[in-house]
């Protein structure tokens, strides 16, 4: 999704446990203040082997994402973060996308939740939760990804994978072509937009550039004639003149 999620250390609130984590993305319109060691960012997460039956392993991860100072406003402790090299010391705002409370055994006792150890006991289970604000990842995407014109979707979240804008709407080349390209996009699994207004060009362009899709064919009489199309890069601007078929391969392998 191109975010990057601080774990940092929050406040439980009603719900209890002694140990909880807020998880957010980085975002100037952020709701909460942010005080954090600019190392916790280089962590990741996903490229990682992860033998999640080993305990130790389990632990040592653990402990590497929530031992770095990062905290929210609620639990910020001014002493403890300026024990943090102050090149590293980080002041910023984030939305929060979720969070995770460690129980222990509060609710498990008092509801007589057990389960059998390996030495036949019956112990109260360790519980915990966990929660993720799928609309507010959306708010924190688009914060993390756009520009002065718009959204800039990653491929992975975006709501349509093209877009086709038609330069002159009506004529009957350019319509087919469109046509043709919707029609295979689609066959090919993918979900194109196609702007078929009797708007201007550069509303249409306007447009799909505020919309955000990660990549824009565009058809008009002039280029047809060289039988090309132009595909354009939403985050890089970039845009080239390939072959029908060759944008559509394109813009498929970029899904694939």
């Amino acid at each position: 999704m191109g975010l990057q999620a601080i774990p940092m250390r929050a406040d439980s609130g009603p719900i209890g446990g002694d140990d909880t984590h807020e998880f957010l993305v980085l975002a100037e319109t952020g709701e909460s203040e942010v005080f954090y060691d600019s190392a916790v960012t280089d962590l990741t997460f996903g490229d990682r082997d992860i033998n999640y039956d080993d305990k130790a392993q389990c632990q040592s991860i653990m402990e590497e994402f929530t031992t770095k100072y990062a905290r929210t406003d609620e639990t910020h402790d001014e002493a403890l973060f300026a024990e943090v090299p102050q090149e590293r010391r980080k002041v910023a705002r984030g939305i929060e996308v979720g969070q995770i409370f460690y129980f222990g055994t509060k609710y498990s006792e008092a509801m007589g939740a057990t389960v059998q150890d390996g030495d036949g006991k019956q112990v109260p289970v360790h519980m915990g939760s966990h929660g993720i604000g799928v609309s507010r990842l959306v708010g924190a995407i688009i914060e993390a990804s756009h520009d002065d014109k718009g959204i800039i979707w990653p491929e992975g979240v975006t709501p349509f994978h093209c877009g086709i804008v038609n330069l002159k709407q009506g004529d009957a080349e350019a319509d087919a072509a469109c046509e043709d390209l919707y029609h295979q996009l689609t066959k090919a699994g993918l979900e194109p937009l196609y702007d078929d207004r009797n708007e201007r060009a550069g509303g249409k362009f306007a447009t799909m550039d505020l919309i955000g899709l990660p990549w824009r064919l565009t058809v008009g009489p002039r280029g047809l004639k060289n039988g090309v199309v132009e595909l354009t890069c939403r985050k890089t601007g970039e845009s080239e003149e390939l072959t029908p078929q060759a944008a559509i391969a394109k813009v498929i392998a970029q899904y694939n």
